[in-house]
Formats: structure tokens, sequence, C-alpha cells
């Protein structure tokens, strides 16, 4: 007669780290300024800085997290530099 084998235990599962929602502001350089909501019912995201009261708003999909809000503005404020310096 044999032994029973045992199950092996499954491996912990990960734990994935809480993104940041606040921010430094591309306008002010404040640190910590810019905080970013998002409106799942009007599917808007809306990043707004509290020292300076500058302001970005975009679409948002139920994937899309404060980091992406705050990634498209600092890429649009990328493309709108770039194209004053191409137009100048």
């Amino acid at each position: 007669m044999g032994k029973r084998k045992s199950r092996a235990k499954p491996p912990p599962k990960k734990r994935m780290d809480k993104l940041d929602t606040v921010f430094s502001c591309p306008f002010c350089n404040h640190g910590t300024s810019v905080e970013c909501r998002i409106d799942m019912k009007n599917l808007i995201g809306e990043a707004l800085c509290g020292i300076c009261q500058e302001s970005f708003s975009t679409t948002v999909t139920a994937l899309t997290e404060p980091i992406d809000i705050y990634s498209e503005w600092i890429d649009e404020c990328e493309r709108v530099n770039n194209l004053e310096d191409d137009g100048a």
C-alpha cells in the first residue's frame, strides 16, 4: 500500500501596489497639488491643480486610472510645446 499524495498549496497571490492619485503640476511645479478625479457616470476624467487652478479633462473608460489622466495631460502639454517650437 502506498502513501496518499498530498496536494501542494497554491502560491500566495502577489499584492498590487496602489497607484498615486495626486501628482506634481506641470505649470507651477508644486508637488502633490494635482488631484485626478474620475466621473464614471459622465465618462469624464479631470486633473486639477489646487495651487494654480490649471485643469485638464479627458474621456475615460472603465479601465482608466488617475495616472492615465495625468499622463495624457503631460503628453498634451508636450504636444502643444512641440507645435509652438515648430511654428516659431
